[in-house]
């Protein structure tokens, strides 16, 4: 590779973590650095998971919709960039239907060996003050909530697992990185973007992306990754607002 080719190839790195991720990575530093410095502790500081997009019903599903719709966009150009004349960007991350059965048990497998330590550490890291508390919104607002809620964990998944790590794992191998290099450096920035959140988040997606990252190592397929931190985050923007409707003062979130 020459060295016009090996600069275009960061470039290239650089704009599609700058269109999605890597924007929302710096945009959580700034986030948390605001939080640390204000008057109050991240205990008694709240953060807003899922808010509306305007009073008005229509107008916010069209935000909502709209929203998600573009953010998958990033996912299509990464998928196009991993296209080679031999092989579709989707199969040669292993994004693909070609192990249904297998897929789905693995991703099941994930899920719950990520979601059951997420849950207890995000209790633990909220009540030693590491950890922001979640204000959930109500699942009754519109008939369309639950549906966008879901479209949203989906649009999560896909962008997440398809540019961290299949698009990373592809193109940071062909800079001639070690596996563990880019499982470790992509568990870091997986962390980093959720920083908004406080430590105990950061430190909860770093082990994440520690998981993740071995697992596709070891399968060589993406479509796992989608399904667990599909059902992860459905169990997060629709069952944690059913459990803070149903244990209000366990899950109290400052005013």
């Amino acid at each position: 590779m020459t060295r016009t080719s090996r600069t275009r190839a960061w470039w290239e790195i650089a704009i599609v973590l700058a269109l999605s991720l890597g924007a929302s990575a710096v945009y959580s530093v700034v986030s948390l650095i605001a939080r640390l410095t204000a008057d109050a502790p991240l205990s008694e500081q709240s953060a807003s998971l899922n808010p509306s997009r305007n009073s008005r019903e229509w107008l916010d599903l069209t935000y909502q919709f709209l929203g998600i719709f573009f953010e998958l966009a990033v996912v299509a150009l990464a998928l196009y960039l991993l296209w080679g004349a031999r092989m579709s960007g989707p199969a040669r991350i292993g994004l693909t239907f070609a192990q249904p059965r297998r897929d789905l048990l693995r991703g099941v497998v994930l899920f719950l060996a990520i979601g059951i330590p997420g849950i207890v550490l995000y209790l633990v890291g909220k009540a030693i003050g590491i950890t922001v508390p979640i204000a959930a919104s109500p699942l009754d607002t519109y008939w369309w909530t639950v549906p966008i809620l879901i479209f949203s964990a989906l649009r999560a998944a896909l962008v997440e697992e398809v540019i961290v790590v299949g698009y990373l794992f592809t193109r940071l191998r062909e800079r001639g990185f070690s596996d563990w290099t880019i499982i470790l450096s992509t568990a870091a920035l997986r962390g980093s973007y959720h920083l908004y959140q406080g430590i105990g988040p950061f430190i909860g997606n770093v082990v994440m992306g520690i998981v993740f990252g071995w697992c596709y190592r070891r399968w060589g397929r993406v479509m796992p990754l989608v399904i667990a931190h599909l059902l992860l985050d459905v169990v997060s923007f629709v069952g944690y607002p059913l459990a803070v409707g149903l244990f209000p003062d366990f899950f109290k979130v400052p005013q």
